[in-house]
């Protein structure tokens, strides 16, 4: 198979449906990667004989990936990225290959991190017996790549519980309804609705832009609040207590707004500047400065969200569907040349920053619940493992040739 050309059309990414087949046919296989643990398996560390003979001539003895000097040659990579990948057909994997090949990466980067900080800090590790009796009672082979798998396995499953707060343990929870608003603007309107006897859950309902937090919390302790803005609110308010809207920088919102002027138009396809704002007020005020004889590619590299903004916001040869979005195409294939469209909103975007309003709802201490345990105890061995890689030395040398040509060595595995 050709290697693959570079796209000239945003990176496609899987969608939620897809994510669901591949996990569904990857646990029919028996294939020990899930996606709920996709960061946390992976290998241990494996310097073979001969690893850097002819290196220069051996693709597959390249060294691809570091962690702390233990490499990672090419090989290898592609060894994981093709069991990784078993159950994916040729046409997802050809499409999404750069999302697989990423996910393969950071695999063996969290796996080799959890096995150096497991044996240093914790004095950890799993015996050739425990990975024989594992792979035994899945019915998986004696492979290196099942072998890695299984110890990372099993590894987390050890490192698990030292992080385990205990089944009785007792914390202080906060019960809380949250929202998250687009703008300064906004949350202003939702607070004045509110002191005028709202609901609250019925105007998150109306107003809230983020999917990923559900609006009512129900009890959760500090640690496993969905972040510092929210838990920081929920922890200082009494019962009944409402915030002020709270920025959240990082904060992301299943909403944008396009400015968008289209240069040239021709057999369907066009040229555009295009920005992305992250609120309606935002890109009403962008639009004023354009009209005051603002430069688009100066603005749209101060303010747009999109990946363009690099480029001034500048995208040649569009062609409908290019952008994937219904709404961006509505107006951009039928706009007067050389006119700046109103904001236009686009719910299949995802913009940062926005405002957050936390109602308590109660507080006190109570005892945590199974499923509480089980996330705590997730949470703070996640926490534990970014701190160790955030002082750790780690090098990713895959760019897009080495991902294209690992893609292509798989597909030349399968057709042998």
């Amino acid at each position: 198979m050709a290697k693959k050309q570079k796209k000239t059309t945003p990176e496609q990414v899987p969608t939620k449906r897809q994510l669901s087949k591949w996990q569904r046919q990857m646990k029919i296989r028996r294939i020990v990667i899930i996606a709920a643990v996709v960061f946390l398996v992976g290998i241990s560390s494996w310097i073979g004989y001969g690893f850097y003979k002819d290196y220069k001539n051996d693709p597959l003895r390249q060294v691809v990936i570091e962690v702390n000097d233990v490499p990672f040659n090419m090989e290898y990579f592609v060894d994981m990225l093709d069991v990784y990948t078993t159950g994916v057909n040729s046409t997802e994997l050809y499409y999404y290959g750069d999302y697989f090949a990423g996910m393969a990466a950071n695999t063996i980067i969290n796996a080799e991190s959890l096995r150096q900080a497991a044996k240093e800090e914790l004095g950890i590790e799993v015996t050739a017996d425990e990975i024989n009796a594992e792979l035994k009672e899945r019915e998986l082979s004696d492979d290196k790549i099942y072998r890695d798998l299984i110890r990372a396995t099993l590894l987390q499953e050890k490192v698990g519980e030292h992080f385990d707060p205990g089944v009785n343990a007792t914390m202080e929870q906060a019960h809380a309804l949250v929202m998250l608003l687009e703008s300064q603007e906004v949350a202003d309107e939702v607070m004045a609705r509110i002191e005028a006897g709202g609901n609250f859950t019925a105007l998150a309902e109306e107003f809230s832009c983020n999917s990923s937090v559900e609006h009512d919390l129900g009890w959760l302790p500090k640690e496993l609040m969905p972040n510092t803005s929210i838990a920081n609110a929920a922890f200082n308010l009494m019962a009944g207590e409402i915030s002020q809207p709270i920025y959240d920088g990082n904060a992301t919102k299943n909403i944008g707004y396009w400015l968008i002027e289209v240069t040239n138009a021709q057999n369907e396809t066009i040229d555009a500047l295009v920005m992305l704002l992250g609120s309606e007020s935002e890109a009403a005020r962008v639009k004023v400065e354009l009209a005051a004889g603002g430069n688009f590619s100066a603005l749209a590299g101060n303010y747009s969200q999109h990946a363009s903004n690099t480029t001034g916001g500048r995208l040649d040869g569009l062609k409908r569907g290019d952008m994937g979005s219904t709404a961006f195409d509505q107006v951009a294939f039928n706009i007067t040349l050389n006119q700046v469209s109103e904001p236009v909103k686009d719910e299949s975007v995802q913009t940062t920053g926005g405002y957050w309003i936390v109602k308590v709802m109660d507080r006190g201490d109570r005892q945590l619940d199974e499923q509480l345990r089980e996330e705590l105890k997730g949470k703070r061995y996640d926490d534990w493992l970014e701190a160790w890689k955030k002082n750790s030395t780690i090098e990713n040398r895959l760019d897009e040739d080495k991902t294209a040509w690992a893609i292509d060595e798989v597909f030349k595995r399968r057709n042998a």
